[in-house]
C-alpha cells in the first residue's frame, strides 16, 4: 500500500513560498516585541500533562490535548498553549532576576480540534507575557497588541481591542448576583456567545438562568453595558463599596492619552474561558464583515505560579496565532507578495570559461551579504532571462563570450533594465551598483 503525501489532518507542509509568508509574520511580532524590550525565550514542545491539569480547563484536558504515557510510565501531553510553560520557566528565575519580566516566544502548539477555517490542530501562536509590573503590564500589553497590529499596516477600522475585566465579571456574578458555581460556568458560555444569538434567545436563556426579577436587570444592565463611560455609571450604582481599584477603570485615562480609545473598547461578553485570568481579559477582533472573529487574546493572572508553591507574581499575556493573524492580513490585503523567492542577483554564463568565474563571483557577493544564485551549466540568455522571471531577482550577471575575452561581467539592473560591464573582480564597483551608486 502506497503511504499518502498528505500531511497528518489539521497539520501543514509549508514549501518555500508558505515559509517566506511565515517568517515575514514571526519577523514583524518580533520586531515589535524587541522595541518593548521583550525577550525571546523558548520550552520543551512536551510537558507533563499535570502541569495543564493544575490550570488550563477541562475542555482542554479532555477534548484538545494530545497525551500520552511514555516508556517511563510518566503521563505527557504535547503542548497545546505556552502559558503554563512560561510561568513553570518564571517560577525558576523570578526571585534572582530583575522585573518586570518580558519575553516573548513564537511556539508551535498542537490541540486536537476540528479543522476548520482559521483552526487548525498544528499552529503557531504568538506570546508574549510581562510578570511583576501590575496595572502597568496590562496597559503596556494592550499598547504592545495594538502596535503589532499596525506593523502589519492595519488600522483601527480593520480591527478593534475588545476588553472586560474578570474583577468586574466577578463584582457582577458573586456580589451583585451572588450565583453558584455552575450558574456562573453556564452563564460566561451564554454571555459569550451573545453576539451569535437573537436578543430575544438571549434574553430568554438569561431569564432560564436567573429567574429572579431585581437580578435579572442587574444583569441586564451589565451584559448591555457598551463604553468606559457606562461601565463607570454602572459601577457607582450597583456596587455596594468603592471599586476603584477594579483594573479597567484605572486604565481608562491611559487609554485614552495613550491614543487607544480608537481601537480598545469595552464588551461584557469577553469572558475568556481559560480558568488562571484574574484581571483584564481581552480579544482583537476583525471587523471585516467577511472575517468577523477573533484573531488574539490574552488577559491578567496573578496566582499562576501558586501551582509551583511560588507566591503570586502578577502577570499579564496575549496569545496570537499565526492561522487566524493570516486570514486577517489575507482579508484585508494586508499580504506582500510571497509567491518568487527574493534573491538580491542571478549569475550565469553562456560559455565554459565563465564557469570558474561565476562561483568565484558568488563566492565574493556572498562574503558581503548579497543574496547570490549559480544558474548551473552553460545557458543561452532567452532561458537565463525566461529562468530570472520566475524569481524575484534583482540582477543577472552574465559571463558571454566577449565577456570572458575583455575580463569582464555583464550586469543587468532587473528594475532599471540599465545594463554595465564591470572589470572582473572590481568589486568595490560592482558593490556601488547594487546601492544604486
Amino acid at each position: 500500500m502506497a503511504l499518502s503525501k498528505a500531511p497528518y489532518k489539521g497539520t501543514r507542509d509549508f514549501f518555500p513560498a508558505q515559509m517566506r509568508l511565515r517568517n515575514y509574520m514571526f519577523s514583524k511580532m518580533a520586531e515589535v516585541s524587541e522595541l518593548f524590550a521583550y525577550e525571546p525565550y523558548d520550552g520543551p514542545i512536551l510537558e507533563e500533562i499535570d502541569l495543564y491539569r493544575a490550570k488550563s480547563g477541562d475542555e482542554l484536558i479532555n477534548d484538545q490535548v494530545y497525551s500520552f504515557t511514555d516508556r517511563g510510565d510518566r503521563q505527557v501531553a504535547i503542548r497545546p498553549e505556552m502559558t503554563p510553560t512560561v510561568a513553570r520557566m518564571a517560577a525558576q528565575v523570578h526571585r534572582e532576576i530583575a522585573k518586570p519580566i518580558r519575553w516573548y516566544a513564537i511556539p508551535n502548539l498542537m490541540r486536537y480540534e476540528k479543522p476548520q477555517r482559521g483552526r487548525l490542530r498544528e499552529f503557531w501562536q504568538y506570546n508574549a507575557d510581562i510578570f511583576g509590573a501590575g496595572a502597568f503590564g496590562e496597559i503596556e500589553i494592550l499598547q504592545l497588541a495594538v502596535n503589532i497590529m499596525k506593523n502589519f499596516g492595519a488600522t483601527h477600522e480593520q480591527f478593534e481591542v475588545l476588553i472586560n475585566d474578570r474583577k468586574l465579571v466577578n463584582l457582577v456574578f458573586n456580589d451583585l448576583l451572588k450565583l453558584d458555581a455552575d450558574v456562573q460556568k453556564k452563564l460566561y458560555k451564554l454571555i459569550d456567545n451573545k453576539k451569535k444569538m437573537a436578543a430575544d434567545k438571549f434574553e430568554a436563556e438569561a431569564a432560564v438562568l436567573i429567574p429572579d426579577p431585581a437580578k435579572a436587570m442587574v444583569f441586564k444592565a451589565y451584559s448591555s453595558l457598551a463604553t468606559f463611560a457606562e461601565v463607570k455609571t454602572f459601577v457607582a450604582k450597583y456596587a455596594k463599596e468603592s471599586t476603584e481599584s477594579l483594573p479597567i477603570l484605572v486604565m481608562f485615562d491611559f487609554i485614552e492619552k495613550l491614543g487607544l480609545n480608537n481601537y480598545i473598547k469595552f464588551d461584557p461578553s469577553i469572558v475568556r474561558g481559560l480558568d488562571y485570568y484574574t484581571g483584564i481579559v481581552f480579544e482583537i477582533f476583525d471587523k471585516h464583515p467577511e472575517n468577523l472573529r477573533a484573531i488574539a487574546g490574552g488577559g491578567a493572572y496573578a496566582n499562576l505560579l501558586q501551582i509551583f508553591n511560588e507566591p503570586a507574581l502578577e502577570g499579564v499575556g496575549i496569545g496570537m496565532g499565526e492561522v487566524t493573524l493570516k486570514d486577517f492580513l489575507t482579508t484585508h490585503n494586508l499580504l506582500p507578495d510571497f509567491t518568487k523567492t527574493e534573491v538580491d542577483i542571478l549569475i550565469a554564463y553562456t560559455v565554459p570559461e565563465g564557469e570558474k568565474e561565476a562561483f568565484l563571483l558568488a563566492e565574493q557577493m556572498r562574503s558581503r551579504g548579497i543574496k547570490t544564485e549559480v544558474l548551473f551549466g552553460e545557458a543561452k540568455m532567452k532561458k537565463v532571462f525566461t529562468y530570472s522571471e520566475k524569481k524575484d531577482f534583482k540582477f543577472i550577471a552574465v559571463f558571454g563570450e566577449e565577456e570572458m575575452k575583455n575580463r569582464q561581467v555583464q550586469i543587468k539592473d532587473l528594475t532599471t533594465k540599465e545594463t554595465q560591464n564591470v572589470e572582473l573582480h572590481d568589486m568595490e564597483k560592482i558593490s556601488r551598483i547594487f546601492k544604486g551608486n
